[in-house]
């Protein structure tokens, strides 16, 4: 007879408590390199209005960024080293 949800929700979470008790190793930890936001804004001379409006972010994200009230996710850490490593045409695949 196979596991019930019931024994696999009580199983994961042994193992989570584990991992916070430093007694497993099975846990995958991924690490997401983050661009200074403020820095690569500054190498590339745009304002942040003018940042924002470029590479279409939020303003008022952009700005939480650069001051450190956010960080971000995944998806936009990956955004940002497209922009640091092909700023150019990361523009211009966005004004057509």
């Amino acid at each position: 007879m196979g596991t019930t949800f019931g024994d696999d929700l009580i199983e994961s979470l042994n193992q989570a408590v584990a991992h916070t008790n430093g007694q497993s190793k099975a846990a995958r930890v991924h690490v997401v390199e983050v661009p200074d936001v403020r820095s690569l804004r500054k190498r590339l001379k745009m304002s942040q209005q003018a940042f924002s409006s470029a590479y279409r972010i939020p303003l008022a994200t952009l700005k939480g960024w650069e001051q450190g009230r956010r960080q971000p996710d995944a998806t936009a850490a990956a955004y940002l080293s497209v922009i640091e490593k092909l700023s150019a045409e990361t523009r211009a695949a966005l004004e057509s």
